[in-house]
């Protein structure tokens, strides 16, 4: 992995802590957690908090995340609002934690100039033993505590400050006064600075979760839909009134739902031809078979003539696979007729043609999907599945991941957004 760390590809745009009263803050906040502070002198952090500089020094990967549910967040800045989130057991962390951000923000900037906030994004599951388990979080709820108890001392004020307008008698209180401007000190003028957070129960969308090696769930809406292993506890007897589920490897199934649904953008030529996504697929596939033919084989210096060399000498291989030539066929079938009659293309080769809907509300979790079904495209892997592609990285030669390492650099890293927007048609704000 240390090739992925030296070029920001894991633990990138994380915020660096090394002031002395953050450090302090984050270990109260810490031993709030009931967890033994951390003794580093500067650390990095997620937008949940997360440190794996901590995870390391604890020995602990999932140190604010046990059980794999109810998350746990220590939040030292609003600055984390805009960090990645790098570890979590659901595809939505990130989405609940900027709701909550954008939800509190005032509360969030005036606490965080004297403390920290931490708790933990709870729901109605302690552990997950089945799918039952993940299809009974509807939604989430943040409890949210402060480090230097600023939470509570604002309560505790606003509580006098209501007394000293109901009870006539509150003004000769001069214990009470005094410990008024002694909560005033620290947490400065309750009716200017929104000191508690008042937004805190948010919905539970569509998600995937890394339990049983992965579950997707869909929610439309009279339905829900699980697609993950057969083998996963639960699997079609769990609300099988409510649930329909598709096994991970049904193609077939897996497709009409997501185009039944509109989750998918099928191939036309107004845009096929402008992301370029045919070609990169028919790229990373031809690589891919080179690297499992010769691992020791430099990809970093193949131009188009080594590669077409290499196409015809192993002939044999690439239509043995197949899915180089079907790539190019299609290609030429959509530069002639502008669209491909999907019905005619096998289920095993479908999600190759696609992308995700990019105005669906599920864009990302569908690009997810359809990212793991094609797994030689490492590209997509790591854009929508970082999980999935670090696991895959470990089984990579090291020549190759040398190629994927800098293909990533030169091409996503240089400007992610647009290179987003071309190959996925994702438009953000």
């Amino acid at each position: 992995m240390k090739r992925l760390l030296e070029a920001e590809l894991i633990y990138g745009r994380l915020l660096d802590i090394s002031e002395p009263h953050l450090i302090a803050r984050y270990n109260k906040a810490l031993e709030g957690l009931g967890l033994k502070p951390t003794a580093l002198d500067h650390f990095s952090i997620d937008m949940t908090g997360f440190s794996p500089e901590i995870a390391d020094e604890l020995g602990d990967r999932d140190y604010l995340d046990p059980n794999r549910v109810n998350r746990r967040f220590i939040i030292l800045t609003p600055a984390q609002a805009d960090l990645p989130v790098v570890h979590t057991s659901f595809s939505n962390t990130a989405a609940l934690m900027h709701e909550f951000f954008n939800a509190n923000s005032r509360a969030i900037n005036a606490v965080t100039i004297k403390d920290a906030l931490y708790g933990e994004i709870e729901d109605s599951v302690s552990v997950v033993e089945d799918i039952d388990d993940l299809l009974s979080i509807n939604e989430v709820r943040f409890r949210v505590l402060s480090a230097e108890d600023m939470l509570g001392k604002a309560t505790e004020l606003r509580e006098l400050v209501d007394r000293l307008k109901k009870v006539p008698t509150a003004w000769a209180d001069d214990a009470m006064l005094n410990r008024m401007v002694e909560l005033a000190k620290m947490t400065g003028d309750i009716r200017q600075n929104v000191l508690v957070p008042n937004e805190l129960v948010f919905r539970h969308e569509a998600f995937w979760a890394n339990h049983f090696g992965g579950v997707y769930v869909f929610l439309d809406e009279k339905t829900t839909t699980v697609i993950c292993d057969p083998s996963v506890p639960g699997f079609r007897r769990s609300r099988p009134w409510q649930v329909s589920y598709i096994a991970i490897n049904d193609h077939a199934r897996i497709y009409e739902f997501l185009a039944r649904t509109n989750r998918l953008q099928l191939p036309q030529a107004s845009w096929v031809q402008e992301s370029g996504l045919f070609q990169h697929r028919a790229d990373m596939i031809i690589r891919g078979l080179i690297n499992d033919t010769d691992p020791t084989a430099d990809l970093m210096n193949a131009d188009r003539i080594w590669l077409q060399t290499w196409i015809h000498r192993n002939a044999a291989l690439v239509s043995r696979d197949g899915t180089y030539p079907f790539l190019q066929e299609m290609a030429r079938t959509i530069a002639a007729t502008g669209t491909i009659t999907m019905a005619e293309v096998p289920p095993e080769h479908r999600f190759l043609l696609v992308r995700a809907a990019p105005m669906h509300t599920d864009q990302w979790l569908v690009n997810r999907l359809i990212s793991q079904l094609v797994p030689r495209d490492f590209v997509s892997r790591f854009v929508f599945d970082k999980q999935g592609f670090y696991d895959a990285y470990e089984r990579y030669s090291e020549k190759f991941r040398e190629y994927v390492v800098a293909t990533l650099t030169s091409t996503y890293l240089k400007d992610k957004a647009a290179f987003r927007h071309k190959l996925y048609g994702l438009k953000e704000e």
